[in-house]
C-alpha cells in the first residue's frame, strides 16, 4: 500500500539532496569541528557554510545563528534567556495558541512565580491586537508569539507586533518553525529579536535546529559547559545534522515559490472539495492569511482519531492536531481558543502538505474521505442527516 504523506507540520521526509549532503559526515569526515588540526579543522569550516545557509533564508547575519537541537530547545531557550538577562521583570506576553514548547513552559514558569498573559483570538484564529498592546507593561521581560500557527497555519502579524514591544523595550521572540521555508522572513529589515526554527519542519533531520539572537540583544545561555556556538549553547554539534540543516534551508529558499503556487493550489483544490462534498464540514481558520501548505478542517458529529484510523486503512496520514499533543483526549487548545464548537471541534484533521505530494495523492484523498465521514457518522447517535446543513467557512 502506498503512503500519502498529509502530515509535513508535524514532520516532513529528509530530502534526497540533504541527506546526501549528510552522509560523508557520519563516516569519511568524522572529525571533531572544534579540533585544532585540519581533519577536524574541515568539518568546522562546513558548519560554517551550514550556518551561513540558514542566515541567508531568513535574511540574517551567520553570527546571529546559534545551532540547538530543536524547536523546543530555541523556544525555552530565548524565554529563559530574556527572563535572565532582564532583571526585576517577571512579566511574559504570549498567545492562547501556542505550540507546546512555548505555553507548557510559561504554564511552568507562572508556578514558578512569574506572570503570564495569553493574548485571545477571535473566531478566525487572528490575534486580538488591541488586548496585545495593552498587555504590553514596564514590568513585561519578554514577548513570544508564534510566527504562523501549526494547527491552522494562520500568520500572526509578529512584525507589526514586534516593533510595539521594541517601542516599550521589550525583547520580542518569535517562534517561526512553521512559517521558516514556507514565507519570505527577511530578519535584516525587522524588529524581532529572537526567532526559532526547527530542521524537521523543513526537510532536514530530526534533532537539530536554530535560535536566531540579533547582535547586541543580550543573551544568557541555557546549555552550559563547552565553548561551542562562541559560548551560546554547550556541547559537540551535531554536525550531520547541521549540515544537513544548512542544505535544507538552501533548497527551501529555492523552492518557495513552488510552495507558495503548486503546493497551495494543491491545498486549495483539496479543501474546496472536501467542503463541497461534506456536509456539516468547515475550515478552521482564517482564509488567506495562513500559511500555503495548512487545511485544518472539522467534521460535525466524529471523532478526529476516528476517521484518523479509517484514513490509515487507505495509507493517508495526517493530523488531528499538534503531533505533540495528538495524543490527547482533549480537543485542540487552538480550536477552544478561538471558539470552535465542540462537536466539531473533537472531529478536526489538519492536513499539511509540501513539494513531494502530488496530484494524484490529492485526488485519492478527495475520493476517500467522504465515505469515511459517512461511515462514521451512521454509527454515530448524534447524526441525523435530514438537518445537515451546507459546508462551511470559519
Amino acid at each position: 500500500m502506498t503512503t500519502i504523506y498529509l502530515d509535513n507540520n508535524a514532520t516532513t521526509q529528509v530530502a534526497p539532496e540533504v541527506l546526501e549532503a549528510m552522509l560523508p559526515y557520519y563516516h569519511d569526515l568524522y572529525g571533531n569541528p572544534s579540533s585544532a588540526y585540519s581533519f577536524g579543522g574541515q568539518v568546522g569550516r562546513k558548519i560554517q557554510e551550514a550556518r551561513e545557509q540558514v542566515a541567508t533564508l531568513i535574511g540574517a547575519m551567520p553570527e546571529e545563528i546559534i545551532f540547538t537541537s530543536c524547536g523546543s530547545e530555541s523556544d525555552n531557550t530565548a524565554i529563559r534567556s530574556a527572563l535572565s538577562t532582564e532583571t526585576g521583570k517577571a512579566h511574559i506576553v504570549t498567545s492562547r495558541v501556542e505550540h507546546p514548547a512555548v505555553k507548557v513552559l510559561c504554564t511552568h514558569l507562572s508556578n514558578k512565580g512569574y506572570r503570564v498573559t495569553e493574548i485571545p483570538v477571535n473566531r478566525e484564529g487572528q490575534l486580538d491586537m488591541d488586548r496585545y498592546k495593552e498587555s504590553l507593561t514596564r514590568d513585561t521581560a519578554i514577548v513570544s508569539l508564534m510566527w504562523a500557527n501549526n494547527e491552522t497555519g494562520v500568520i500572526f502579524p509578529v512584525e507589526e507586533a514586534a516593533q510595539m514591544a521594541r517601542d516599550r523595550g521589550i525583547v520580542f521572540h518569535t517562534d517561526a518553525v512553521q512559517a521558516a521555508g514556507k514565507i519570505p522572513i527577511d530578519m535584516k529589515n525587522s524588529t524581532i529579536d529572537m526567532l526559532s526554527l526547527s530542521g524537521h519542519k523543513l526537510h532536514a533531520p530530526k534533532g537539530t535546529g536554530v535560535l536566531y539572537v540579533r547582535k547586541g540583544t543580550r543573551f544568557s545561555p541555557f546549555l552550559i559547559g563547552g565553548h561551542q556556538e562562541k559560548g551560546r549553547r554547550g556541547g559537540t554539534e551535531n554536525t550531520a545534522s547541521i549540515i544537513g540543516l544548512g542544505k535544507a534551508c538552501d533548497l527551501a529558499a529555492r523552492n518557495m515559490e513552488e510552495e507558495n503556487t503548486r503546493v497551495k493550489q494543491l491545498r486549495d483544490k483539496l479543501e474546496k472539495e472536501i467542503l463541497d462534498r461534506i456536509p456539516n464540514s468547515r475550515l478552521n481558520g482564517e482564509p488567506l492569511n495562513r500559511l500555503p501548505n495548512t487545511s485544518n478542517i472539522s467534521f460535525e458529529f466524529v471523532e478526529g482519531e476516528a476517521i484518523l484510523l479509517l484514513m490509515d486503512e487507505f495509507g493517508i496520514c495526517a493530523s488531528s492536531g499538534s503531533a505533540c499533543t495528538s495524543g490527547s483526549l482533549q480537543p485542540s487548545h487552538v480550536l477552544r481558543a478561538m471558539g470552535v464548537p465542540f462537536t466539531m471541534a473533537h472531529g478536526s484533521i489538519r492536513f499539511s502538505m509540501s513539494i513531494f505530494n502530488t496530484e494524484e495523492e490529492i485526488d485519492f484523498v478527495i475520493d476517500k474521505i467522504p465515505s469515511i465521514i459517512e461511515k462514521l457518522r451512521n454509527l454515530s447517535p448524534y447524526w441525523k442527516p435530514d438537518e445537515q446543513v451546507c459546508a462551511t467557512g470559519a
